[in-house]
């Protein structure tokens, strides 16, 4: 309890700070907002029900519903990520990981809670809307269970994304690199908030098996679909979810016992 109420203090002053600019912040969770409606308008105006009517086999309300399943998961893992993606520059190159070694915590969780993406709770609303929306559309009755895979499936689908980048930053430890391969793995995204088998059998087993960003929001959207095949590798989102927390745990494990500072 102790240890969580310090992560609370983590959190509350990076919120006291953030909203020492109130209009600051709304401006930016407005524009967060309207950035994830724009990604649905590409989406309403590509399968616009006459000319291309679905996407092989999956109509315009089933891409929609996958896309904002894919918020949720997408929304929690912004919210912790911005560390990540700069941490071989701000952490490694720069020596401010030696901070982070003189405190009596988890070295992992400093890093991810010393900074916040606040504005991503634009896109969680969104996609939460979007999946009801949509539901209702596609006739769809949400029982006890439904809500409770939605929360089960949303959080795993964040560990993972967490977990992948957790995994790509470890590798700072080693390689000094102040780009990084985060942004064009980030991009892969992309691809799992569409349904898989749209796309050949290279993107899928990569989907499904090097970044299984496939499990984040197809496979346990598929929960709510009439289309047999795929309840194997939807209900095993939270065993991929802790597979990717134990090898990304053991990366970063690695990685910190490799640590050498800058030297200066």
């Amino acid at each position: 309890m102790r240890t969580l109420s310090i992560y609370g203090s983590y959190f509350n002053q990076f919120l006291m700070s953030r909203l020492a600019y109130k209009w600051d912040f709304f401006a930016s969770l407005i524009a967060n907002i309207v950035v994830t409606l724009s990604g649905l308008l590409f989406i309403v105006l590509l399968i616009d029900g006459e000319a291309v009517p679905s996407l092989q086999g999956w109509t315009r309300e089933e891409v929609l519903f996958i896309y904002g399943y894919s918020m949720i998961s997408l929304a929690l893992f912004n919210t912790l990520s911005p560390n990540l993606y700069r941490f071989g520059d701000k952490y490694v190159i720069e020596g401010q990981f030696d901070r982070v070694l003189l405190r009596p915590l988890n070295t992992l969780c400093q890093v991810l809670f010393e900074s916040f993406n606040l504005e991503s709770v634009g896109s969680l609303f969104v996609g939460i809307w979007l999946i009801f929306y949509t539901g209702a559309s596609l006739g769809m009755e949400f029982g006890a269970l439904d809500y409770l895979w939605l929360l089960v499936s949303g959080i795993s689908g964040g560990i993972i994304l967490t977990s992948v980048f957790v995994l790509l930053a470890s590798l700072s430890f080693h390689f000094q690199d102040r780009l990084g391969i985060g942004a064009p793995v980030y991009n892969l995204i992309n691809f799992g908030r569409y349904p898989l088998p749209i796309f050949n059998n290279v993107v899928q087993f990569v989907l499904k098996w090097v970044v299984p960003f496939a499990f984040v929001a197809f496979f346990p959207a598929t929960h709510f679909f009439s289309r047999p095949g795929f309840e194997f590798f939807c209900y095993f989102t939270p065993g991929m979810a802790a597979i990717c927390l134990l090898v990304a745990a053991l990366a970063w494990t690695y990685g910190v016992s490799k640590y050498t500072s800058t030297g200066s």
